[in-house]
């Protein structure tokens, strides 16, 4: 039996003996009523001991609800006494009760673990304050409450009215967390506080974090039945548009469209393979909804499929006197590119089923690389298709995206293919040198296969996922240098260079092509525009430095323009354009011939280069002043380039006994080797023998021939190695006004390529050793021996390079020793 003692008359009040009932997971607060289950053996012994009487019972709540059969350590300190105000026994494992609680205790001790639990608790006095302080908690806290409980709607309207009708703070926070979906531990906190301000502000903060997460979840729920009504409404709309099309007979239905699509498949005339990747892919898209993002998907990809030329072909002209008039109509010159074409043609007509060629046409810009493609289509009588690599970075746009991406479409091969319309045209990649690669591939790897022969028979684009036949395509690249293409790609190609053009060659262009094109597209007449050869000469000269002739295209267009003008305004009068006229239309002669005045002084000279829009004329220029025999190099050189700077300097000074030059000087002075237009990076070794012309023109005072480039690589050894680039340097001097050139004796081979007018109009001269370069390249007007002891003279060697038109061996002269 419970029996209380009172300690003090006004503190506190214990209770012995008091029955323990042990809770799961709730907590029960003074004042409100719960309902409990019993089952547990113990329980049901307390129930037993206490039944009939008007006694209190104490109930615990359980550190781990896990627990069975809890001891005294099992369960928290802090309980609530409470009445049994019912007792039902319609189970048949366990008693339905309803406890109020009355007030809260704390243990002091357990006093007995079986039959039941009991201890001996002390009664804890519920004190309620009335301050301002306590006010406007408890009126926070009723107006955070009614906010709760309007954002849940299942919650009765009372609730809210219950609430503020409780005058206790206490009462009011036991209230509130009894309903809160707090934890126990929580619940138990604020339980176990004695002051009602800290039980009123943990209760509001706690409201506070579960006020936050109830509308979150509302927004939640917001959006996301708003997405829903939205796709509803948009589905009822599509569905209605569909009607009103298929009754204004506007729509087809969606078997309609697959029926064209199979019978397109029926049509197309597939490979095998190919036919049933496309039967396969119908048969799921007949199971698929419209309205699925899949539907789209597989749609594409079959219309794709469909659209390709797996089998349309276009029959080659295989007559080689149309082909070469085809050819020479569009183009002027460019024998070497049109003599291949024609073997082509030539062996397709003796054997069917010829692989197309891979070529490849390296050359400065403006010389019709790109025109050349179109020309060898119609030749042909092919389709073209033509694709532009310059920029591209993205292996993508080769082999195209796979279907998994959101927008995938074929790369650029099938794309071109598919505009052509044709399985065999002729294919035209323009710029494969200026392919980029980064972190999204290398296109260059996946031109491997599509440029190899023996590969690209069965070419899979990622966006088909079947092979494609490219076997059948002519395939023609264009490229200003071939430094940049890796050597795989570079070795699946044949290279055909297409050097600069002559004056001769320029001057035949305008007339047949540039000329006729410009005035027809000004609207004038060729009696409007009377150009001589002699003009058309003039404004290449002064007007144009290139290798090709697109600046010339540009000047010819310059001048319809301001002979159009003159023409609308009546001030033109038919008459034949001279340079008055040019200067006039064009402006200020923007070139003039510069090699003598550049090179009158001691220490410059003319050399060579080759660069990616051709040959270019280039003088080194050498000071010297007083110093520590440093050597300083400028104008943006490579390492190549400085090199032979530094070759030159050495052989320069080991020599300088033969050379007529005093050791000292080279202790004593600072060498500086400059080559103009120093925002142009420049390298390679073929200015090797320039510099050291220029060299010693300047330690010996003695100038370089005005008239004389040259162009060589040099050797510790004083021996002079060939170079490439010849027929392009050779025009730049013929542009440059250069009359003389010194070459390598091993570049002699390549005077075969340089035009029969250019070879009439300039002297060539080999040397193998940089002595004999001396005596070609130093001014005899100056008068000096360029030897403290002359060596014996040189022979005269007179070499046939090629027959000329009178059957007659044209000589190439070496002048004798100066």
């Amino acid at each position: 039996m419970a029996t209380k003692s009172r300690t003090t008359s006004e503190e506190s009040v214990n209770i012995n003996a008091l029955p323990i009932l042990p809770l799961r997971n709730s907590v029960l607060f003074p004042g409100l009523v719960m309902p409990l289950v019993i089952g547990r053996e113990k329980t049901l012994r307390l129930l037993d001991a206490v039944a009939g009487k008007d006694e209190v019972i104490g109930v615990l709540t359980q550190r781990d609800k896990e627990t069975q059969d809890p001891n005294p350590g099992d369960m928290y300190t802090t309980g609530t006494t409470a009445r049994i105000l019912r007792v039902v026994r319609e189970r048949e494992q366990g008693v339905d009760i309803v406890v109020q609680g009355v007030q809260r205790f704390e243990v002091k001790r357990f006093t007995q673990s079986a039959p039941y639990l009991a201890a001996t608790v002390e009664l804890i006095p519920e004190i309620d304050r009335d301050d301002v302080e306590i006010e406007a908690l408890m009126r926070n806290l009723k107006q955070l409450t009614t906010e709760v409980l309007q954002l849940i709607p299942e919650l009765p309207p009372s609730a809210a009215e219950m609430v503020e009708q409780v005058q206790s703070a206490n009462r009011l926070v036991y209230l509130i967390a009894s309903n809160l979906p707090i934890t126990t531990e929580e619940k138990m906190q604020i339980l176990g506080m004695t002051d009602v301000a800290d039980a009123l502000r943990m209760t509001l903060k706690i409201l506070h974090h579960h006020l936050e997460v109830l509308r979150v979840t509302q927004k939640i729920n917001t959006e996301v039945k708003g997405e829903l009504n939205k796709s509803q409404r948009e589905y009822v709309l599509r569905q209605q548009i569909k009607a009103i099309q298929k009754e204004l007979g506007e729509l087809e239905d969606d078997g309609d469209v697959l029926d064209e699509i199979q019978e397109k498949i029926n049509k197309a005339n597939l490979p095998e393979e190919v036919r049933k990747v496309a039967d396969k892919e119908l048969r799921r898209l007949r199971a698929i909804q419209p309205s699925s993002p899949e539907y789209t998907v597989a749609r594409t990809y079959l219309e794709w499929i469909c659209d390709l030329p797996w089998s349309v072909t276009t029959t080659d002209n295989l007559d080689v006197t149309h082909a070469r008039s085809v050819l020479d109509e569009d183009h002027y010159d460019l024998d070497k590119i049109k003599k291949r074409i024609l073997e082509y043609l030539a062996v397709s007509k003796l054997r069917n089923n010829l692989k197309g060629p891979i070529l490849c046409l390296v050359g400065p810009p403006g010389v019709g690389k790109t025109s050349l493609g179109q020309s060898v289509a119609r030749a042909l009588g092919r389709k073209f298709a033509h694709v532009s690599l310059g920029g591209v970075r993205d292996e993508a746009e080769i082999r195209g995206h796979r279907r998994t991406y959101i927008g995938a479409l074929p790369g650029k091969i099938i794309q071109s293919l598919k505009r052509a319309g044709s399985s065999n045209p002729v294919f035209m990649m323009d710029e494969i040198d200026k392919l980029g690669r980064d972190w999204r591939g290398d296109p260059t790897s996946a031109l491997l296969e599509v440029l190899d022969p023996e590969q690209n028979h069965s070419f899979m684009d990622h966006y088909l996922d079947v092979p494609f036949d490219l076997s059948k395509i002519l395939f023609i690249t264009t490229a200003n240098v071939t430094d940049t293409i890796p050597a795989p790609l570079l070795d699946r190609m044949e290279l055909l260079e297409l050097p600069g053009y002559t004056p001769e060659e320029k001057i035949a262009i305008t007339r047949r092509h540039l000329l006729p094109k410009q005035i027809k597209e000004h609207g004038l007449t060729e009696d409007q525009v009377d150009l001589s050869d002699a003009m058309i000469l003039f404004g290449i000269d002064h007007y144009t430095r290139e290798a090709g002739v697109r600046n010339l295209d540009r000047v010819i267009a310059s001048i319809c323009r301001g002979v159009a003008v003159r023409v609308v305004e009546n001030r033109w009068e038919n008459q034949p354009l001279n340079e008055a006229l040019l200067n006039e239309l064009l402006g200020p002669e923007q070139f003039q011939p510069e090699s003598v005045e550049r090179t009158d002084t001691a220490g410059v000279a003319t050399g060579l280069a080759w660069t990616a829009t051709g040959g270019e004329i280039l003088y080194i220029e050498a000071t010297r002043m007083t110093g520590k025999g440093r050597l300083k190099l400028t104008g943006q050189l490579g390492d190549v380039m400085k090199e032979s700077a530094q070759i030159a300097m050495s052989y320069l000074e080991s020599n300088a006994r033969e050379f007529g030059i005093d050791d000292k000087t080279f202790e004593s002075s600072d060498v500086h080797i400059h080559v103009p237009a120093g925002a142009i990076p420049k390298d390679g070794p073929s200015a090797g023998v320039t510099m050291f012309s220029s060299l010693y023109s300047l330690f010996r005072g003695i100038k370089v021939r005005a008239d004389t480039a040259m162009t060589g690589e040099i050797t510790l050894r004083g021996l002079v190695l060939p170079v490439g680039g010849i027929k392009n340097k050779v025009l730049a001097a013929q542009r440059g006004g250069i009359k003389r050139i010194v070459l390598p004796d091993r570049n002699r081979k390549d005077l075969t390529e340089i035009p029969e007018q250019i070879r009439r109009e300039m002297e060539f001269v080999f040397v193998r050793k940089m002595d004999e370069l001396l005596r070609e390249v130093m001014d005899p007007s100056e008068g000096q021996d360029l030897f403290t002891a002359p060596p014996a003279p040189a022979q005269r060697i007179e070499t046939p390079v090629i027959m000329a038109d009178d059957d007659e061996p044209e000589v190439v002269r070496k002048p004798e020793p100066i």
